[in-house]
């Protein structure tokens, strides 16, 4: 029982003089005598003045039992457990006088917490449910008077007040404790840290991409717009605390790492964004945590005799601001500082470990605060910091995902929003250039170089790549000031050389990794070349170290950051070296396509044409398109053999029909990036593209994405049909967003068939179309709709769930619904829709059709009941479209047909009955009937059928399914001397037989 329902039989004016009973009247004043006052001290059956027995408490709990189960109502429990309730009750009462607790801090408790304490002091053994539910509910119920009881006495405000006083006293006192340990700053640190903060923000509220050489497109962006979150990842070393530490997360937000640990190493490739990370927390700091932060880039410090102290940290920095004397260390030893040191990697070797040293002295001399290093990560081994407690993360490439949100933000800093979109889409559909775009440095090239020509990357790509390796070779290191390190200086060709040479090698091995002494025999072969007065692990260290294209996944393994790379690079070898007749055995590869490409690039215009007429020779769709690809990276060509590939090439794009479009798709992901369109294309090679494309997404759907939503305001129904059957292939949520949303909705029906699509309808706009396959039960359709009403056509296949037709009266709008293998499917109840248009294919009853007045379309594949369609059939629809499918005549025939005189159209499907002359005379009353379906197989397998038809002079339109092409069809059109059009859906296609038959009538190929 509730207690407020309990409240109900026991009135507050009775229980109240009950309960005061059992507590002792008090005196004036605060009652601070006896401290603290407990409970046992304030009732009044304990000690030696006592007003009230045991048995007298006992007394009082019976009159509360009595009260509860004589009012008026049902018992709140049986009868015979009145005794045991009372009793228990009773005890409950007594045990007041043993909590070790005052009256202000019972009031503190609360009711339920001070009746929880009573149970547990006499718990209740033997009670049915219902009394000891009651029991609780009394005994809370108890306590609330209980409690109002104390805040009434004269003496609880009073001791209230003293309790509160005490509390004061003894917070003030620890706050006095604490700021007496920790120094208090002076008016001058405070006055200078309003200047310093400000400062820092200005100072590093900004990215700036170094190497870069563009007329028209600054180099410095601002921070807060372009700044990106990225992820880091552990590098697998554990950190030996004394207590266990939770496991590194394999992805966390790499700003998250000093919150997670004080202390932390951060490993990054060149351009993955560790400076970046350095500014974006400083800038964070600065204005919102209140800690003081530090940026100490090492390449700056390293310059003076000695690592500064921080004393000097802002003078070694360049800072202008001058800070009160002793103010670093104060911070320092308050535990407010945000140390962050940059680019270990950028600094020589030996002086790495003095920088190890320094760094280790002020963790240690300054402990509390939060510390950062980054660094590349070979600059140091990999438990470099780990026994002293620095947690060791590795900066991990950009997804697909965080790549469109630096695109996205990096156009809005730029305030160019139009070239945004085509970069996305050139990023999705080439495969060379996602792959490139895997960190912010070459993600800003990309930005930048499509900004600076007006929407256009290079031409061929192969002037990016160049500016890319420049950038990262030389010029970024130049323009930051840093000059070589560990005293092997490599010049941009050097680099090349032994760059180019490690990439063709693993070329050849069809591999992207190779081990470290593989490498080191391939640069010490190329050393006498270059002129390079040192030994080959040295320059490699160097190479891995700065060149920004290395990299060392594993312990003795190297391989190049991106894959783009090494193509590019292995590609400009072989043309160097001659290797043509290498690159062209090996043309049938699929792994070879990019380092063919860039080998057109890279070649002179006599070896282009050499390269690209080899390819044509080989006479296979993939190695035309080939061709095709290459061009781009051709400014300077033959003009003969440009013809000849893009003739070639024209053949094949765009698709003029779906099994056009289902071979080039076999071309693979390369397709993508040379699919036209959609303008200057007719709807039926768009619906081409569109199919390429769907078919290629399997494989690549990012790139295939990129060309779907090109058309996703095309017009054309069959596009639009391909666009919404092709949703299974991709993300759920991405592609209705960025497809199927934009859809114009006419004549179109969505497709769902997981229960992610059905989830996704209600983030896109009204969808008046739908089709849902699969057994998804009627309620969880309805719910994934926002407004069933205003659905008007509904397809349901292949769910055994639908029963009856009650779940779809929730589409009060319904016009056109598809039953197709819903086996248990009923029609009785769907009168109270507005149909118009019924399909029903293996459903449990058609009953149910004789009450749809309304139908004007019916289309039945399944047995009918009865000998006479009028049986079954709604009689009074003014039907003007039927058809007839497997099975639908073998007992009715078309007997009958003749009561719907408005039939404009009638199909017959593959009939599993002949049809007889009646049959025939059922049709030929029909005044209105234009068009005629037949199937096939019923003309092959029922000669004699189509012998007794009568000539149907009215008939203008003839549609025949399932043509193989020795079909005879001599017959039907001597039958049918009023046809002005036949469409022919082949399964074959030599159909040129047939033209003689229709003297003056075209043949329309009808392929879907």
């Amino acid at each position: 029982m509730d207690p407020a329902v309990l409240g109900g039989r026991l009135a507050s004016s009775m229980i109240a003089p009950l309960l005061k009973k059992l507590f002792r009247s008090d005196g004036p004043g605060a009652g601070l005598v006896d401290k603290p006052v407990r409970l046992n001290a304030l009732v009044s059956f304990r000690g030696e003045k006592r007003a009230l027995q045991e048995r007298d408490v006992r007394g009082l709990a019976a009159q509360l039992v009595a009260q509860a189960v004589d009012s008026p109502g049902e018992p709140p429990f049986p009868a015979d457990e009145r005794h045991a309730v009372t009793e228990a009750l009773a005890r409950r009462l007594i045990a007041l006088g043993d909590l070790d607790m005052d009256d202000v801090q019972a009031v503190r408790l609360g009711r339920r917490e001070l009746a929880a304490k009573l149970r547990a002091a006499a718990p209740a053994d033997g009670l049915s449910a219902d009394a000891e539910h009651f029991l609780d509910s009394a005994t809370e119920w108890a306590c609330l008077h209980i409690l109002e009881f104390f805040t009434r006495r004269s003496t609880f405000v009073a001791r209230t007040l003293v309790e509160q006083t005490r509390g004061q006293a003894d917070l003030i006192a620890k706050v006095d404790a604490l700021l007496a340990r920790t120094p208090r700053p002076a008016a001058s640190d405070t006055a200078f840290e309003r200047r310093y903060l400000p400062y820092v923000a200005d100072r590093h509220d900004h990215l700036t991409i170094y190497g870069l050489d563009l007329r028209d497109s600054p180099d410095r962006w601002p921070l807060e717009v372009a700044y990106l979150s990225l992820e880091a990842t552990g590098t697998g070393q554990d950190v030996p605390f004394e207590e266990a530490e939770p496991a590194t997360p394999a992805h966390i937000p790499a700003e998250q790492a000093l919150r997670d640990h004080d202390r932390v190493l951060l490993r990054g490739d060149a351009g993955s964004g560790k400076t970046t990370l350095v500014q974006w927390l400083a800038v964070t700091a600065a204005r919102d945590t209140g800690e003081i932060p530090y940026v100490l880039p090492l390449r700056t410090l390293i310059r003076r005799a000695a690592l500064p102290a921080p004393a000097d940290f802002l003078t070694a920095v360049g800072c202008p601001l001058s800070p009160p004397e002793g103010w670093a260390d104060r911070v320092l030893s308050a535990g407010r500082a945000l140390v962050l040191v940059d680019g270990l990697d950028e600094i020589p070797a030996p002086d790495r470990h003095r920088a190890r040293d320094w760094l280790l002295d002020l963790t240690r001399a300054f402990p509390g605060n939060r510390w950062l290093l980054t660094s590349r990560p070979t600059a140091v081994r990999p438990d470099w910091l780990a026994s002293e407690g620095f947690r060791e993360l590795l900066l991990a490439p950009m997804r697909r995902g965080e790549v469109a949100k630096f695109v996205h933000r990096w156009h809005r800093a730029a305030r160019a929003p139009e070239y945004e979109t085509p970069l996305l889409d050139s990023l999705r559909t080439k495969r060379d250039l996602a792959r490139l775009a895997t960190n912010p440095l070459m993600c800003g090239l990309i930005c930048a170089l499509h900004r600076e020509r007006r929407g256009y990357l290079p031409t061929g790509r192969k002037e990016l790549y160049d500016a890319a390796l420049g950038m990262l070779l030389t010029r970024r290191d130049k323009e930051r000031g840093m000059g070589s390190v560990d005293r092997v200086d490599l010049g941009e060709e050097a680099q090349l050389e032994l760059l180019q040479r490690l990439a063709y090698a693993l070329v050849l091995s069809g591999r992207t990794e190779m081990d470290a002494e593989t490498a080191e025999g391939i640069v010490e072969r190329c050393l006498p070349s270059i002129a390079l007065a040192s030994d080959a692990r040295s320059v490699l260290a160097q190479l891995l170290l700065r060149s920004g294209l290395l990299r060392q996944p594993a312990d003795g393994v190297l391989d190049f950051v991106h894959r783009t790379f090494q193509d590019y690079l292995g590609a400009r070898y072989a043309v160097e070296e001659g290797h043509l007749d290498v690159l062209l055995s090996h043309a049938d590869d699929t792994q070879w396509e990019d380092v063919i490409r860039m080998a057109v690039a890279h070649a002179r215009p006599r070896e282009r044409a050499s390269l690209l007429r080899q390819l044509l020779s080989r006479d296979t769709p993939r190695l035309t398109l080939l061709a095709l690809a290459c061009l781009e990276h051709a400014p300077a060509l033959d003009s003969q053999v440009r013809g000849d590939v893009e003739a070639r090439a024209g053949a094949l794009i765009p698709p003029g029909t779906k099994d056009d479009a289902k071979a080039l798709a076999e071309a693979g992901p390369l397709v993508l990036e040379l699919l036209p369109g959609p303008e200057g294309l007719t709807d039926a090679e768009a619906l081409g593209v569109t199919v390429a494309a769907s078919i290629i997404g399997s494989e690549e759907p990012e790139g295939a994405l990129a060309v779907l939503r090109r058309f996703r305001v095309h017009r054309s129904l069959d596009v639009r049909r391909q666009l919404v059957g092709t949703w299974h292939r991709f993300d759920t949520a991405e592609y209705a967003a960025e497809v199927l949303d934009h859809l114009e909705r006419a004549d179109l029906l969505l497709s769902c068939e997981s229960a992610e699509q059905l989830s996704a309808l209600g983030s896109m706009r009204h969808w008046q179309g739908l089709s849902v396959r699969g057994p998804h039960r009627p309620e969880e359709i309805l719910a994934a709709l926002p407004a069933p009403d205003a659905v008007t056509a509904v397809e349901l296949s292949d769910n055994p769930h639908i029963v009856e037709a009650d779940a779809l009266l929730s589409f009060g709008s319904l016009q056109e619904l598809w039953l197709t293998d819903c086996p248990a499917a009923g029609l009785d109840r769907l009168r109270a829709l507005p149909l118009v248009r019924l399909s029903c294919v293996r459903v449990a009853d058609v009953t149910g059709l004789r009450r749809l007045p309304s139908l004007r379309r019916l289309s039945l594949t399944q047995e009918l009941p009865g000998t006479d369609l009028t049986e079954v059939l709604p009689g009074d629809a003014p039907l003007e479209s039927l058809f007839l499918g497997s099975h639908s005549t073998d007992t009715t025939g078309l007997r009958g047909l003749s009561h719907w005189p408005g039939l404009r159209s009638l199909g017959l499907g593959h009939l599993t009955t002949e049809l007889t002359d009646l049959d025939w005379q059922e049709v030929a009353a029909l005044p209105e009937l234009t068009a005629l379906q037949l199937h096939a197989a019923t003309v092959r397998g029922f000669p004699d059928s189509f012998a007794v038809m009568p000539e149907l002079p009215g008939i203008e339109v003839l549609r025949i399914t399932a043509v193989y092409g020795d079909e005879d069809l001599s017959g039907l059109a001597r039958r049918l001397p009023g046809l002005r059009s036949v469409s022919l859906l082949p399964t074959a296609p030599h159909i040129a037989r047939y033209n003689h038959l229709f003297p003056g009538i075209e043949i329309n190929l009808d392929r879907r």
